[in-house]
């Protein structure tokens, strides 16, 4: 029996009796020929459908039990069981004489080609195959019905239009490729502007950030009115949108060419401040810490949100991030420490000192190295005051772990001299008590 199969195209549960009977295999559809719709095809190779199709449930008796895959050429052993022809005579050339799936010993080593299962095999992939092709046919023609429609309409009904391309868009990498080769990137551009209404706006960049966008399409999109609506609609719109909106602008500022005062945007960092802090909406978190990081870069921006208080504010996030957040957050503050304001408000956040110290060791050789040099700047700022900090949260414990670690030769070296700057307020023997690793925080 053939359990799972879909045969012939109307649902049906077929056995291998049953598909010959009704013709989906032998004189109903060739080994050679696919019928879908009334439609017929030359022969497709069975390899590339099965590769171009990729999926992820098959009719278990299709699956060789050696490779896990589904066969290409099948073929029976004298104990009944079937298996694709080159794994099982590779088994057999490891000198093996059993069959691999009852281990039986065999009584005869011929293979017979089970030619039916292959019939059965061909005919249900290039049923699936000819439906994927015309699928995807017909997403590349409504997509680029949609665009000839965004050119005519206004109002609600180029709403609903890039509604229905969003969706077309994001699902079918057929229908991107149409809007990369019909102008759709410039038609959606143009509907980007200082009078762009928010329902417009949001679906645009919906569909901008599916796309692979070129360096000049890049160039347009970071004309001031257009950053400006994004930035807006970072601020007002649904979480969905937000994580859209971010992604499209950190998609755009990766050009070398890029003017820091176009992100320089007050209203750019309160809103990703905000998507970062939201937590009924913690997807939103990764994309705002990536593209923080990423205009990090900028040193007016440094300055701009340390002014708005984003350094307390990110250090208290540390505790409750995931290992991948903690690090884009951990390397903004380190970015952050490297100009004066931003190594005074790290030194001023109570939790900083204890945080790092906790992170060290904790989590990854990266979120180590971003907090070993977040607490050499702060207490270089201050190291009377932070270095006594930092030893009573057990730092010193820690460092000996990192030098003793096999992590690389520059946070060991790092590690050193953070122990030796932190040891100066002590006498030798208080220091060496503060060293014991039961004072350690892990």
């Amino acid at each position: 029996m053939v359990g799972g199969y879909e045969g012939g195209g109307d649902g049906q549960i077929l056995d291998l009796d049953t598909a010959v009977k009704d013709g989906v295999l032998g004189g109903g559809v060739g080994v050679g020929v696919g019928v879908v719709g009334g439609m017929a095809c030359e022969k497709l190779d069975l390899g590339k459908m099965i590769e171009e199709l990729d999926l992820s449930e098959v009719p278990s008796v299709f699956i060789c039990p050696i490779s896990l895959e589904a066969m290409q050429d099948p073929v029976t052993l004298c104990t009944g069981q079937t298996y694709e022809r080159s794994n099982i005579l590779k088994w057999f050339n490891l000198g093996h004489l059993t069959c691999p799936t009852t281990m039986q010993e065999l009584w005869d080593d011929s293979v017979t080609p089970n030619t039916t299962l292959y019939r059965l095999i061909y005919t249900w992939f290039s049923q699936k195959y000819l439906l994927m092709k015309k699928r995807s046919e017909d997403v590349q023609g409504r997509a680029s019905e949609l665009l000839d429609t965004l050119k005519k309409v206004k109002g609600q009904a180029r709403v609903m239009a890039l509604k229905e391309l969003h969706q077309v868009v994001a699902a079918h990498a057929t229908a991107r490729k149409t809007l990369l080769d019909e102008g759709g990137v410039s038609l959606m551009s143009s509907l980007l502007g200082p009078f762009t209404s928010h329902a417009v706006g949001s679906e645009v960049i919906g569909i901008l950030v599916c796309l692979t966008l070129d360096s000049d399409s890049k160039k347009n999109l970071m004309q001031p009115a257009k950053v400006s609506l994004m930035v807006d609609i970072l601020n007002e719109g649904s979480i969905e949108t937000k994580i859209n909106c971010t992604r499209l602008i950190e998609s755009l500022i990766d050009d070398k060419d890029l003017r820091s005062e176009l992100i320089s945007s007050h209203s750019l960092l309160v809103g990703l401040m905000r998507l970062v802090k939201d937590k009924r909406h913690t997807n939103g978190i990764c994309p705002g810490l990536s593209l923080l990081r990423a205009i990090c870069s900028h040193k007016d921006i440094r300055h701009l949100l340390v002014s708005i208080g984003a350094v307390s504010q990110l250090v208290e996030l540390l505790s409750a991030l995931e290992p991948d957040c903690l690090e884009l957050a951990l390397s903004i503050l380190d970015s952050l420490a490297s100009i004066p304001e931003g190594r005074l408000a790290l030194k001023n956040c109570s939790n900083t000192i204890p945080i790092m110290v906790k992170l060290l060791m904790r989590i990854s050789e990266n979120c180590t190295q971003y907090a070993l040099s977040i607490l050499w700047s702060v207490c270089k700022l201050a190291p009377e005051e932070c270095s006594s900090v930092a030893v009573d949260a057990g730092l010193a414990a820690k460092l000996l772990l990192v030098i003793q670690s096999g992590c690389n030769p520059l946070l060991k070296q790092q590690s050193a001299e953070l122990l030796k700057l932190c040891s100066l307020n002590y006498s030798d023997t208080i220091f060496i008590s503060k060293c014991k690793l039961t004072r350690t925080i892990l």
